[in-house]
């Protein structure tokens, strides 16, 4: 079976979860026999075989960045003849996948990793361009195949986002780990280089900027921790200049009042994270809106107990008092998922955090538990074979 996954990112282009999960699944689905899983990606030209890589139209340079998207999808569909079936992830290569269907007459396959209708602040940074991402993102899953949703909450989502769609076509297949890569490492000196003392209790951040993410909600909850507790930030890519100067001004303000803070902007290499996420005491998730949360598999994975907000799936990946601590939010329904009680969130996560950081073995224990949880539940080989369970079944029509 020949398979065409479709994606903005794949290394070395990877900023989120979603580049993660294709890298990672197209790297299994080539360990399976009689599979043979092509790549087309957005960006810069990339050597690995049976990968093709597509930048923007120049015609289209000066547009919309939804516009400049819908550019490279046609590009894409073009040259996925030949295929039995197209894979495509996130709203950027949707419309590529569904047109691509349509013209080579194969399944299409869609990964909902987040959906547009639960990010309308996607419009501080698209405009108008909101709107052509919702209608793009809507028009591909009402027309796939078959839809994989990456946790059962996720799914949920997608058929309340989507009610015309078929709830037999959509399937859950979670989002997994290589607990290879992503394995304890302990390099004391590392840590220091990066500006964090390994002696000293730790919570990391790592994600990008954006208000999914709850960033600022984390950094007010850190103002509440003990005195020695550091906060690492591992954040960048911010989707506006307004909440990089919000998530900034947090920052600088949480660093007049101790010490220990410690932003890295950059996108580190994957051994310098997993060294964090070791000497850290948690991780910290704080985010408003996760369908599962790779981060969380990523720090479990490395034996770091995990803080996160009980959103999403998140639950389905943290097992609260197991491999860390769930936060309770209650949240508004109208597709923001902002807090309905903010002070109530922050002093709720600021008491798990504390609670985590001022008890060093519980923390160690919740940290092996979580590697364990990572290796015998989320293994990328087991999560290929039943995506190609999926893939068999929308080329036999759903039979």
């Amino acid at each position: 079976m020949r398979v065409d996954v479709l994606s903005r990112e794949y290394p070395p282009e990877v900023y989120g979860g979603a580049g993660v999960h294709v890298a990672e699944l197209v790297r299994a689905l080539r360990r399976l026999p009689d599979v043979e899983a092509r790549v087309h990606a957005f960006g810069a030209p990339r050597e690995e075989e049976l990968t093709a890589s597509y930048g923007d139209l120049a015609e289209l340079a000066g547009a919309n960045p939804a516009l400049r998207t819908l550019g490279v999808d046609l590009a894409i569909a073009d040259a996925c003849g030949g295929t039995d079936l197209v894979h495509s992830h996130t709203w950027y290569a949707n419309m590529a996948g569904h047109l691509a269907g349509l013209l080579h007459g194969v399944p299409h396959v869609v990964s909902a990793h987040s959906l547009e209708p639960m990010r309308p602040w996607k419009a501080e940074q698209l405009g108008g361009g909101y709107a052509i991402s919702s209608w793009a993102e809507r028009t591909a899953y009402e027309g796939a195949a078959a839809v994989i949703a990456v946790s059962a909450a996720m799914r949920d989502d997608v058929l309340r986002c989507y009610p015309a769609l078929d709830p037999d076509r959509v399937h859950v297949v979670h989002n997994g780990i290589d607990t290879a890569d992503w394995a304890p490492v302990v390099d004391p000196d590392r840590v220091r280089e990066l500006g964090v003392d390994p002696d000293r209790p730790s919570v990391v951040f790592v994600g990008r900027i954006t208000r999914q993410k709850g960033l600022p909600l984390f950094l007010r909850a850190c103002a509440e921790l003990p005195p020695e507790v550091q906060v690492v930030l591992c954040a960048g890519a911010p989707d506006t200049p307004e909440i990089e100067a919000e998530v900034s001004e947090l920052a600088a303000s949480l660093a007049e009042t101790r010490t220990g803070v410690v932003w890295i902007r950059e996108m580190l290499p994957r051994r310098d994270v997993v060294t964090l996420l070791t000497a850290a005491t948690a991780f910290a998730c704080p985010s408003i809106y996760e369908p599962l949360g790779i981060v969380n598999l990523e720090a479990m994975a490395c034996e770091t107990a995990v803080v996160a907000t009980a959103t999403g799936g998140i639950p389905e990946v943290v097992v609260h008092d197991e491999t860390g601590l769930l936060v309770p939010i209650e949240q508004a329904t109208d597709g923001t998922g902002t807090p309905l009680d903010p002070d109530a969130y922050v002093a709720a996560f600021a008491e798990a955090l504390t609670a985590v950081c001022s008890d060093p073995d519980r923390a160690a224990a919740m940290g092996r538990a979580g590697r364990e949880r990572a290796i015998s539940a989320f293994s990328w080989d087991a999560i290929a074979t039943r995506t190609l369970e999926v893939y068999d079944t929308a080329i036999s029509g759903g039979r």
